[in-house]
Order: structure tokens, then C-alpha cells, then sequence
């Protein structure tokens, strides 16, 4: 495993344009390599039937059907619950001036 020592962070400081001040080196330093370690770990998996183009987000979840209600009711019981309303919407404090 490699690991991250004080002339590689500084090399990082200088290609990032960062500046890490003395007291937090030594810190940053645990967690970088701690990382590292992290990976190395995901190294030791078994990947050579997974195929190169695997995706999670291709699987299929079983969905129910996308069916549109018109309930009136249903907004006027949640408004019902707000600190603040008027007509069907809800009063929030200003945050942009």
C-alpha cells in the first residue's frame, strides 16, 4: 500500500493551491492515509465476472403504477398542520432581500 507522507501532501498543497497550516499536517495526513486504506480494501474484491459496463441504476425496482389523484382534501389536511398559511399555500420567513 502506498502511503501519503509530508513531502507527497506538500506536493498536494502546491498542485491544489491550498495552504494546510502546521497544527492540521499531521491530521490531514492520518486521513489521507486512512483513505488510502479504504481503497486498497475495495482492491481485494473479486471483480472479474462482474462485467466493465455494470450499473446499478440499470436493475429493474418493481414500481407501482404512476396514477394521478385529484384530492383536494389531502392539501388542506397538510395545510391544516403549517405554522402559516393562506389559501393553499404555505407562509415562510423572507430569506432574500
Amino acid at each position: 500500500m502506498q502511503r501519503i507522507d509530508e513531502t507527497l501532501l506538500h506536493r498536494l498543497e502546491t498542485l491544489s493551491m491550498l495552504q494546510i497550516e502546521e497544527s492540521h499536517k499531521e491530521k490531514i495526513l492520518e486521513e489521507l492515509n486512512r483513505f488510502l486504506e479504504f481503497v486498497d480494501i475495495l482492491n481485494e474484491l473479486e471483480l472479474d465476472n462482474v462485467p466493465a459496463e455494470f450499473n446499478v441504476i440499470d436493475s429493474h425496482a418493481p414500481l407501482r403504477p404512476d396514477q394521478p389523484h385529484n384530492e383536494p382534501q389531502i392539501a388542506k389536511k397538510i395545510l391544516a398542520h403549517a405554522p402559516k398559511s393562506e389559501e393553499d399555500f404555505f407562509i415562510v420567513p423572507k430569506i432574500i432581500e
